[in-house]
């Protein structure tokens, strides 16, 4: 049987063994390809990364605490692991395969999604199973952080993201701070940008992080981005959190001159995607995840118990001024 290309052919052997239940000699007479071919074959399809092959654990969530939390923040959909004690890294990991299990529900073929940074989006990117047959186009909605960690820059997961899904992948040729709002416009006039950024608010469905300004557990401080001192002033102003590297008060209010001078697509663009879905655990983030759901920047939450719990408490703490 003819193929226009050898993964062509190897789709086709891991498809009818591994989910028509095809034996190795069913599809070597079906193909007319000798039986220890395809056993070779298949191991090549494995190795090339076209077959994922995995023990799914139980991921233990809390649906009462889901059911209430998405109630009160009005939230399309919430996903919380029940954290029972475990270091943080497991529950990041847990809470991005659930990420990755509501992405593969909601993306259609052809879709486009737009994609930030961070240990969360991350998490979620390294659990996504690949379809390469739904072609969906990755966009970078933000400018590069420039992290010492690239595997959780958005280029880097905008190209995996996209390998994992079979489609193009559009990189944001530009830094995520500038020096000054001049130089922020006259970037966002260079036509590469522009047409990113047009892309990104066509996006279907938006992956993002939520940092926050706590000192411990400061991205931005990580990355060089940002000073002690700076982040320290912008807590001074009321700045707790950020998401697609716009910060935010515990409200959800944006009025910050950091703001001016990133590179990306801004928080009320950010709200016009059907589907925005966040990554983020960790009781440091508390306040600044209670600051994006308060904004409604984001729809869709992957987190864990402990976290969602000081969110609620916090609500109570500090009600809308």
């Amino acid at each position: 049987m003819p193929y226009e290309n050898r993964e062509d052919l190897l789709i086709r052997i891991a498809s009818l063994y591994y989910e028509h239940d095809y034996s190795q000699q069913q599809i070597a007479d079906l193909l007319r390809i000798s039986r220890s071919n395809i056993s070779r074959l298949l191991k090549e399809a494995k190795e090339k990364g076209m077959v994922e092959i995995r023990v799914h654990k139980r991921i233990a969530t809390n649906a009462a605490l889901e059911r209430d939390f998405a109630a009160h923040f009005g939230l399309k959909h919430v996903m919380i692991v029940e954290s029972a004690g475990r270091e943080y890294a497991e529950n990041l990991a847990s809470a991005g395969q659930l990420a990755a299990w509501h992405l593969e529900e909601i993306l259609q073929a052809h879709d486009t999604l737009a994609i930030s940074w961070g240990t969360g989006v991350s998490a979620a990117v390294n659990a996504l199973v690949p379809q390469p047959a739904l072609q969906i186009e990755v966009v970078q909605m933000i400018g590069s952080v420039g992290t010492v960690d690239s595997l959780i820059d958005g280029p880097e997961l905008a190209r995996r993201l996209a390998t994992k899904l079979g489609g193009k992948y559009f990189y944001m040729h530009a830094p995520l701070f500038v020096d000054n709002r001049a130089m922020r416009d006259a970037l966002l006039d260079q036509t590469t940008i522009h047409q990113t950024l047009k892309r990104a608010r066509q996006a279907s469905v938006a992956l993002v992080g939520i940092g926050t300004t706590e000192s411990q557990a400061s991205s931005f401080l990580r990355a060089r981005h940002l000073t002690e001192p700076q982040l320290a002033a912008l807590r001074a102003q009321g700045a707790v959190g950020e998401t697609s590297g716009h910060h935010f008060d515990s409200n959800g209010d944006a009025g910050f001159d950091i703001n001016d001078r990133v590179i990306g697509l801004d928080l009320n663009d950010l709200k016009q995607i059907p589907h925005v879905m966040a990554v983020a655990c960790g009781l440091a983030k508390k306040r600044s995840i209670l600051g994006a759901l308060r904004g409604g920047y984001i729809k869709v939450l992957a987190t864990d118990d402990a976290t969602a719990q000081a969110i609620l408490e916090e609500a109570k703490k500090q009600p809308i001024a």
